[in-house]
């Protein structure tokens, strides 16, 4: 039986003895005092008892042999892969534009830096195929039409020139473009003349090379446009 404690009062008649930590028991006469604690005793067993349940559905409870649990290694892999796979998603996904949506457009450039050092000395041919050293034909106004054949710009090309100023159109490959009258109408087989001014064909423009009478390029025009671009540039190579 139990001993009195401080007041007192001992374990009720047939209970073994109590921890002393469990301090001073008070059983009610009426059971339903209890009431409030027994409720939260078995939420508390509810919850322990789910816990349970889940922890062995993932594999995280103990083995018997004491190894950890299969489960865990498994769930560290599944959180890397979700944090690798939500990774490349934020790299890889399509971002709208902060104009609503909109892509910007770059616009062809109408002016270019002037290359630098004379014109090569390249020989193009006519329409016989025979060769023509286009130095000879300087001062020029060299229009590319390979991409674009731009007839009325290079017919108001030739009104606007001066006089002793040569128009000529060219074209890559062997086969010499219809030209308006007044162009001196040439091919350039081995494409040097692009390669010269590093500027690559774009559909619908022709480009323009004004060189003076010693061969030093005054301006490309990267697209033929209206006469009023580069007529003080035509003035100059007549010089």
């Amino acid at each position: 039986m139990g001993m009195p404690d401080a007041e007192g009062h001992g374990p009720p008649d047939g209970l073994p003895d109590l921890p002393p930590e469990w301090g001073r028991v008070v059983i009610p006469d009426d059971a339903s005092a209890l009431a409030d604690e027994a409720r939260q005793v078995r939420r508390e067993l509810r919850h322990r008892r789910r816990q349970t349940v889940w922890r062995r559905r993932l594999g995280l409870t103990s083995r018997p042999d004491g190894r950890p649990p299969l489960g865990l290694p498994m769930l560290v892999l599944l959180v890397s892969m979700l944090i690798t796979l939500a990774g490349l998603a934020a790299v890889t996904w399509p971002r709208s534009s902060r104009s609503g949506g909109t892509p910007t457009a770059v616009p062809y450039p109408t002016a270019a830096p002037v290359a630098a050092g004379p014109l090569p000395a390249l020989d193009l041919v006519d329409a016989e195929e025979s060769p023509v050293p286009l130095r000879s034909l300087l001062p020029a106004m060299i229009i590319l039409v390979d991409a674009c054949a731009c007839t009325e710009q290079v017919a108001q090309a030739v009104a606007a020139a001066p006089p002793g100023v040569t128009v000529v159109t060219v074209t890559e490959g062997r086969e010499v473009a219809a030209s308006p009258a007044g162009v001196h109408a040439l091919a350039d087989p081995a494409g040097g003349l692009r390669a010269y001014i590093r500027l690559t064909a774009h559909p619908g423009t022709a480009p323009a090379l004004l060189v003076d009478r010693k061969g030093a390029l005054v301006r490309i025009v990267p697209e033929l446009g209206p006469v009023g671009q580069y007529r003080a540039d035509l003035a100059r190579i007549a010089a």
